[in-house]
Parts: structure tokens; sequence; C-alpha cells
């Protein structure tokens, strides 16, 4: 007797329901916001409302008939992989080098800017969620999920929710990093708002919030370049830059399964389990962007040689499928949280005062940087800075377009050319990621690292006047 999967079981169509569900949502969602007013004033992207709505009818299904609408462990693969995909379709666009005006911050400034924002949540949240511990108990270094969520995005807050669940024990860690990255988009929300009516107050802004922001019409030369491969021949150019991406991410598996081989060795003992093993699975989108850039620089190197001669990345697609995968990332992380924890006092108290503060430190720190360091587009560098830092860079965007619509300024340019320097300033405290939650002591000693790299940032930011005011020193004496 032949057995084998029916076209008529659950498990056929299950993953096709639950995609059709989340692009409901989505498009429910964004319906709402073009035709409810006050929605739209919220600035708040579709993808993070139609995840809201999803949430509360999947928790009254699972209430109402014992079954949940989704699968949770579906809507985790969606957030994880999406986040890796969207970022290796960024990596593999053309980028043209940024033009700085003279004087004014750039990439550099910007990376500095943006790492220090993750220090100051980290320092705070690692601060709070320590201090937490010794009243109500809980996991001592949960706060350090404040980063991931509000500055990383729903992504990193799910990657290293669930490896502080399943390596060091902090129960629903998973939907404590979740939300957290949910109520940063909530935190965008009402800080954009906050700054944009101060804004209006001072007479430097006169449209409705949410307004309609109409792109210039699309034109040949925007959607292909004049070398790029034909839209249809006998491989469709959208399968083209799919294949690229799919065949990138793949990459970084590979290499990442190579190196939780040598760890299952245990040749890097306790070491390799509880430090390397998250690292590299925790940071899947960091490894599939190096290795994006590397099919990109060996499709260049190709066509130097003339073994190819066409171009086969298109910058217009590979925004579309980015686009693309960070929505289904967005709306699956909201709809995957575990609404039953928050019955629990010792995961609702750090995260209501942990949310709260990251968005009042955040907001401090940006507009006390932005006054100083971006002297010349200040409000744009805020906006775009803030909504980055607490959401993610389309969060940015959105609020940069109420005062920048045409992107005149630096500041949209900044969104893309600080993630080089961000990851080389970063990179220490992606270390220490896995090193706190072993112990209280790690978690202490991470702590003081974090506020060290904190003041060196802010020297990086501030070096000029540092300098200036050293050299107006000298020249005295």
């Amino acid at each position: 007797m032949i057995t084998g999967m029916n076209l008529w079981d659950t498990g056929v169509w299950s993953f096709v329901v639950t995609i059709t569900i989340l692009f409901s949502a989505m498009m429910l969602a964004n319906i709402l916001r073009n035709t409810v007013k006050f929605i739209r004033r919220l600035m708040i992207p579709s993808a993070v409302v139609g995840g809201f709505i999803i949430l509360v009818i999947n928790f009254a299904v699972k209430e109402l008939t014992g079954t949940a609408l989704l699968e949770s462990a579906t809507l985790e693969m969606l957030t994880y992989h999406g986040l890796g995909l969207g970022f290796v379709a960024m990596a593999l666009r053309s980028s043209e080098k940024q033009v700085e005006r003279k004087g004014q911050p750039g990439g550099f400034d910007s990376g500095a800017t943006v790492v220090g924002g993750y220090l100051l949540q980290a320092a705070v949240g690692l601060g709070l969620s320590l201090g937490l511990y010794k009243i109500l108990g809980g996991f001592f270094a949960s706060g350090l999920l404040l980063p991931m969520g509000y500055g990383q995005g729903p992504g990193q807050a799910y990657n290293w929710g669930k490896n502080y669940e399943n390596l060091f024990g902090f129960e629903y860690g998973t939907s404590f990093g979740l939300t957290v990255a949910a109520m940063g988009f909530v935190a965008a929300s009402i800080g954009g708002i906050i700054y944009l009516n101060r804004m209006r107050r001072k007479g430097l802004l006169k449209n409705e919030l949410g307004s309609d922001v109409h792109d210039d019409e699309l034109t040949a030369d925007k959607i292909t370049g004049g070398n790029e491969i034909p839209l249809s021949e006998s491989m469709d150019k959208f399968t083209v830059q799919l294949a690229l991406v799919f065949f990138a991410y793949t990459l970084a598996y590979l290499f990442m399964y190579g190196i939780n081989c040598i760890i299952e060795t245990g040749v890097l003992g306790n070491f390799g389990v509880n430090t390397v093993q998250p690292l590299i699975w925790g940071f899947n989108f960091l490894i599939g962007t190096l290795f994006a850039l590397l099919l990109k620089a060996v499709l260049k190197a190709l066509q130097k040689k003339k073994i190819i001669r066409r171009e086969y990345c298109n910058n217009f697609m590979m925004n579309r499928i980015s686009g693309f995968m960070f929505d289904i990332m967005v709306v699956a992380s909201i709809a995957a949280i575990n609404l039953s924890a928050f019955a629990h006092v010792e995961f609702i108290v750090p995260l209501i005062l942990l949310c709260v503060l990251g968005a009042v430190v955040t907001y401090i720190y940006l507009d006390y940087l932005c006054k100083h360091i971006y002297k010349d587009f200040r409000h744009e560098a805020f906006l775009s800075l803030y909504g980055m830092q607490t959401g993610t860079a389309s969060t940015g965007v959105i609020l940069l377009r109420e005062i920048d619509p045409r992107f005149e300024t630096m500041a949209a340019s900044n969104l893309v050319y600080h993630q080089p320097w961000a990851m080389v300033f970063g990179f220490p405290m992606m270390l220490l990621m896995s090193f706190a939650p072993q112990s209280v002591t790690n978690a202490l000693i991470t702590l003081g690292v974090v506020v060290v790299l904190f003041a060196l940032m802010m020297v990086i930011n501030f070096r000029h006047r540092i300098f200036k005011k050293a050299y107006a020193r000298k020249a005295k004496q």
C-alpha cells in the first residue's frame, strides 16, 4: 500500500493559509490607516497594526476554541528568516558612494550615534533588570532585550529572546523580546508625534500629521539600469533576484552550520555552547549580509573579467524584496506574542518599566545629540534616528517624511550609510549579548563595559568639539 501526502491534508495548506491571514491583516490595517484619520495620525506602519489585529483575533480564537488560529512555530520561523532575507536583499543592492556635504555629519557620525543609542538602551535596560532581580526576581539580564527590540527590531528581539529562553532559563523570553519590539513601534509613534507637535508650536511644521506623500512618477531608469539583464527571458528577472538572495542566505546557513558542527564536538567547551553558538545563530542577518557582500563582489569580479556581461542585481526589485520580508517579519513577530505571559508579575512589571524608560532615554539622548551634532538638519536627523532606534528603518522614514518628503537632507541617506560603521562600533556589544546572561557577575561586568563603550561613542560624536577646545587651549599657551 502506497502512503504519502494527500492534497486535502491540512498540512498541505497550512502555510498558505497562514501567509494569507498575515496579508489580509496588513491589507485591513492599510485600509484603516487610509480611512480612519486617528489611525493615520499615529503614523504606525500597516504591518504593525496588522500584527496587533492578528494578535487579538488569535488570542480570542484560542480562548473560545482551545486551538490557536496560527501556529506560533510558523510565525517565529517567518520572523527569524524575514530578518535575514531582508538584510541580504538590502546588501545585494548596488550602492553609490555617499557624497557627504562639507561640515555635515554623514555615515560615520550616524554609525556612532546609533551604536551609542544601543549602548545607552543596554545600560539602562540591564541596570533596571538587575535592580528588579533583587526585588521581584525574574531574569536578571532581560534588560539587554531593550536594544534588541527597540534598536534592532523584531527579528533580533525574537532571536535573543529565544536564546535567553532556551539556553539561560528566561521563562517567556521569546514573548518578552517580541513585546519589547512591538512597544518600540508604539514608542516611535508617541515620541514622533510629541516632537512634531513641538515643531508645530514653534511654527516649523504646517502640514497635517500622517498626510499622504505621493512618490514621483516611476520611470524606466528608476526601475532598471542600462546594462542589466532583461525583464523577461528564459528566466524572469525577479526570479533571478530571489535566487541570488536565497543563494547568499543559504551560504550563510552552511557557514553557521559548519561552525555549529565544530561547537558540538566539544572542542570549545562551555564557551562554544554558551557564547559562540547563540551568537552565530542570533546574528544570522549579519552573517547573511557578509555573504551577500561576498556574492556581490564575486559578480563584480566576473563582470570585470568579461565572464558575465550583464548586471544581475536590480536595486528596485531588491528594495521590494527587502520591504516584503520586513513587512512579513513585523506582522508575524507581533502575532507571535504569547499574551498568557502577561499574567505573571515578574514579566509585566519589568516590561512596562523597560519600555517606558527605554523610550524616554532614547528621546532625550537623540534630542540632545541632534541639537549639537546635526545642526544643519537637526529635526530631520532626530525623527529619522528616533524612528529607527525604537522601531525599524522604515519607521524612521515614515517620521522623516513628515518634514522632508523628498529626502533633501542627509538624514535619509544616513539611515543607509551608517550600517557598516554601526557593525564595526557595535561588534563588542554583540559579544556581550551571550556573555551577560551566564551569571549575575557577568551581567555586572557587562554593565560596566557597556557604560565605558557608551562614553567612547560620546567622545567620537563630540570629537570635533573636543579637538577644537584642545587646540584653542594649546594656542593660548
